[in-house]
């Protein structure tokens, strides 16, 4: 019996985080109301930070955005780069401000295709094929999801939530800052690529 329960204890962290379940997700902390919502809350232990906003676009137009990651480095400014590693696997490095190392991850995604709500869920991969970067700070419990739901032909309510874990030497202090300026960001750069 004990053995059953440590087996079950290590597999609890060998096992990506997943967050598709994030709709049924309640306590959310609130740190921006306006045309983009910022709230964060502890999941499995781990600081979940949610943007969302409407955004004027039709949502297939929207997902075939956010489906090509390969594209990512000209859509959204702080990633630097992108590695395909295998048909749904990704290297993604990402840049920080001054005085901060970049950031890296390699995550496998999936996406779910419906009539009117599409996502994109990703979690954090181990790959051998992939070193680790001088100057960057690797993310292992990298995981995040994209939800897009129509609400009118041109109109839809964009989700975009992520493991807010920073690590390196990111002070705590400033996490709640980083989430509000973070998905503020992504989702404006979501927009003016749609715009432009």
């Amino acid at each position: 019996m004990k053995l059953f329960f440590l087996l079950t204890f290590i597999h609890s962290f060998s096992v990506s985080l997943n967050l598709q379940d994030i709709k049924s997700l309640k306590n959310w902390n609130l740190l921006q109301d306006n045309s983009v919502k910022i709230e964060w809350c502890l999941y499995k232990g781990f600081p979940i930070s949610k943007a969302e906003t409407i955004l004027k676009h039709n949502i297939q137009d929207i997902a075939h955005i956010i489906k090509e990651l390969d594209n990512y480095p000209k859509v959204f400014k702080r990633v630097t780069n992108t590695r395909r590693i295998d048909r749904n696997t990704v290297h993604i490095i990402l840049d920080m401000p001054f005085p901060f190392e970049g950031r890296d991850y390699i995550i496998k995604y999936e996406t779910i295709e419906k009539m009117d709500s599409w996502m994109l869920s990703f979690s954090a991969k181990n790959s051998k094929q992939v070193p680790t970067l001088h100057g960057h700070v690797r993310l292992p419990n990298a995981a995040g999801l994209w939800i897009l739901d129509k609400t009118s032909e041109n109109s839809t309510k964009v989700t975009y939530a992520w493991n807010g874990e920073l690590l390196g030497s990111f002070p705590d202090f400033g996490l709640e800052r980083a989430w509000v300026k973070q998905g503020t960001e992504v989702l404006d750069w979501l927009d003016q690529a749609l715009t432009n």
